[in-house]
C-alpha cells in the first residue's frame, strides 16, 4: 500500500511539474529535462510513469474535466454555476488546469491530442438538461446549445483576461458572464434564488474544509 501511495504521489508530481512548463513555454518548448528539474526527480523514475512528452500531455489533459468541490445544490443550475466558478477560482491556482487550457488553443498540441472541451459541453449538458426536467429552465432553452456557447463563453473570457496588462479577476469576470447568461435562461422563481457572487467558491472551499475537519 505505502508503494502504491508512493507511485501515486510521484506520478502526481510529474504531471504538475510537465503542466507547469507546458502553461509556461508551450508544447513545443518544453523538453523532458526541464520537467525533470522541475520535478526534481529521476528519468527512470519519469519513464516508469510517462514514456514521452506526448503521454504527459494526455495525462495533464486527463485532469481538465473536474467538479472537485461541488456538492449537491436544491437547483441543478446552482451546481452548473459552481462548476463555472470554482473552475475560474482554481485555475489560476493549479497548473495542470492552466496547462489544459493552453495545451488546447495550442494548434500543435490541440492537432495531436485534441481537447478536453467536448467533455465539458457533455457534462454541461447533462446538468441543463436535468435542471429543465425540474422545471429550472425556460421552455425555450437548448441545454446543449447553451452549455456550447457556455463553454466557449468561458474559455474566451478566460484567453481574453490573461492577456490583459493588468489581468481582472477571473471569478469576477466569469460571476458577470453568468449574470448576462442566466436571465435568459432561468425561470424568474429560480433565478431570484441562485448566488453567482464572486466570493462563492472561496465560501464553498470553507465549507468543504470545515465539514472534512468535524
Amino acid at each position: 500500500m505505502a508503494r502504491q501511495q508512493r507511485a501515486i504521489r510521484t506520478r502526481r508530481i510529474f504531471l504538475e511539474a510537465a503542466a507547469e512548463v507546458f502553461d509556461e513555454h508551450g508544447y513545443d518548448a518544453a523538453t523532458i529535462a526541464a520537467i525533470l528539474d522541475r520535478a526534481g526527480l529521476t528519468r527512470g523514475a519519469l519513464y516508469f510513469h510517462f514514456t514521452s512528452k506526448e503521454e504527459l500531455a494526455r495525462g495533464v489533459l486527463q485532469e481538465a474535466v473536474t467538479s472537485d468541490g461541488v456538492s449537491p445544490q436544491i437547483f441543478k443550475l446552482q451546481e452548473w454555476i459552481d462548476i463555472a466558478l470554482l473552475l475560474a477560482y482554481r485555475l489560476p491556482r493549479e497548473p495542470l488546469l492552466s496547462a489544459s487550457i493552453r495545451l488546447s488553443v495550442d494548434p500543435r498540441a490541440r492537432g495531436l491530442f485534441g481537447t478536453r472541451w467536448p467533455d465539458w459541453i457533455t457534462l454541461g449538458t447533462e446538468i441543463l438538461t436535468e435542471a429543465k426536467e425540474r422545471g429550472e429552465l425556460l421552455p425555450h432553452v437548448d441545454p446543449g446549445a447553451t452549455s456550447r456557447l457556455f463553454v466557449g463563453a468561458w474559455t474566451g473570457v478566460q484567453l481574453i483576461t490573461e492577456s490583459m496588462p493588468e489581468p481582472p479577476d477571473l471569478v469576477g469576470e466569469i460571476s458577470a458572464l453568468l449574470e448576462l447568461i442566466l436571465p435568459n435562461n432561468a425561470v424568474p422563481g429560480v433565478l431570484a434564488r441562485l448566488d453567482t457572487s464572486p466570493h462563492r467558491p472561496e465560501r464553498i472551499l470553507e465549507e468543504n474544509r470545515t465539514a472534512a475537519a468535524s
